[in-house]
């Protein structure tokens, strides 16, 4: 699966890395039936969007420290795949607690293993980046992703497939319970394979360590002053993705009650995205060489910003299944452009300093959007609420689309293109 430019240890590594894939996304299958899984609990909007809210709540408020102590490590690789197995661990807790607690209290408990859960995934957040960069190198960046998140689409887009039609012929709620627990069994597989990643240890570079929250933030700063390209590349993605994160519970609202979509049916559009963003990880890589980054970072801003409003207005499965596998396709494009520019904007040796950054600026869009969705839904309408997601997208492509001053620093690598 590897070049054959490629060292045996790096194509142990990119073999792992694969494998892991298959682990995450039998596991991933699971994902999409979370909120769907709330909602027929009889969950308030409120509380389904906290689902997506809580992680970006811990991840707001961990992930400058948890960027700093992975800065300290000299292999990250150890934390990365026990942070992925405990994050994994909570779809078999979900399964477990709802089996033996009654419905009323069901939404409580998910939500609290949920709340849990975002710790180690605010580890998994930004070991993974610096662990994936570190495996491909500037030049295979692309390459990697493509492969690994084709392997895990597959995986995912099949075992959807089949968790959806589990859904349909086993009674409520204990379908759901079956599914969470029985494709949790992908954490041990990822476990096992994420562990086997061999990087050579890194010494950590001196971090500034002030006597007050202040003077740290005054460090952070100065470093933010010697990178903006950086800062110019967070700020535009900003705002596209809060546009995303409002608008990212409301599908599954929108689906359970407004079409009042059967659990198969939501299979299948799930699957039908999940399917074919495999293509299109293999075509945006090569239109990535053909046309370059920037070409990639505009039609796929345009491509997702669109999917919103183009399912607020629509009532019909069959046109919503198509415009979601048509956003799988410009989904797969931006997976791998948002990766590949952000880390051209990054100076290597504080990788895991400045990703953590980043992803607190996410989690910043994450912490309010979702939220502000779900409560604008409940007075302006959920199609409505589509429709303002869409325009955020909309205005990050603009942001994206307007030339300006974008410098690259010297020690960043640049991304075959």
């Amino acid at each position: 699966m590897a070049q054959p430019s490629l060292t045996p240890t790096q194509k142990r590594n990119f073999l792992n890395v694969q494998i892991d894939a298959v682990g995450v996304g039998l596991s991933a299958a699971s994902s999409p039936f979370l909120a769907v899984f709330l909602a027929r609990l009889d969950a308030t909007s409120f509380q389904i969007g906290l689902l997506s809210s809580m992680s970006a709540i811990t991840g707001l408020l961990l992930g400058i420290p948890v960027g700093r102590f992975l800065q300290t490590r000299r292999n990250i690789v150890p934390w990365f795949s026990l942070a992925r197995l405990l994050v994994i661990s909570c779809y078999a807790l979900t399964g477990l607690v709802t089996l033996i607690l009654p419905r009323q209290d069901s939404v409580a408990a998910v939500l609290s293993i949920w709340a849990f859960a975002t710790i180690p995934q605010s580890v998994v957040n930004v070991a993974f980046t610096v662990v994936m960069n570190a495996v491909a190198g500037p030049e295979n960046r692309y390459m990697l992703l493509s492969r690994r998140w084709t392997t895990l689409g597959l995986t995912k887009a099949v075992m959807t497939l089949v968790a959806g039609q589990m859904l349909d012929r086993i009674a409520f709620p204990l379908n759901y319970q079956l599914v969470f627990l029985l494709f949790s069994v992908g954490g041990l597989v990822s476990f096992y394979f994420s562990s086997r990643i061999d990087l050579p240890e890194q010494e950590p570079p001196p971090l500034a360590q002030g006597k007050s929250l202040r003077q740290n933030a005054s460090n952070y700063l100065t470093l933010l002053r010697g990178e903006p390209a950086f800062v110019t590349f967070v700020s535009k993605r900003l705002v596209f993705l809060f546009g995303a994160a409002l608008a990212g519970p409301l599908f599954t609202l929108y689906f359970v009650r407004q079409l009042h979509a059967s659990d198969a049916w939501i299979g299948w559009i799930n699957t039908a995205q999940t399917f074919v963003m495999m293509l299109g990880y293999f075509m945006w890589t090569r239109v990535s060489r053909w046309r370059g980054g920037r070409f990639v970072l505009l039609c796929t801003t345009l491509g997702v910003a669109l999917y919103p409003a183009l399912t607020g207005m629509t009532t019909n499965l069959w046109l919503i299944t198509f415009y979601a596998g048509m956003a799988g396709i410009f989904q797969a494009g931006l997976d791998l452009v948002f990766f590949d520019e952000l880390m051209k904007t990054v100076p290597v040796e504080y990788s895991a300093t400045f990703v953590a950054l980043a992803q607190s600026m996410e989690h910043l869009s994450r912490v309010v959007a979702p939220l502000a969705g779900t409560t604008l839904s409940d007075h302006i309408g959920l199609s409505n609420t589509l429709f303002i997601g869409a325009g955020f997208c909309l205005a990050g492509f603009t942001l994206f689309a307007r030339k300006g001053k974008h410098t690259t620093p010297s020690n960043a690598p640049q991304s075959a293109t």
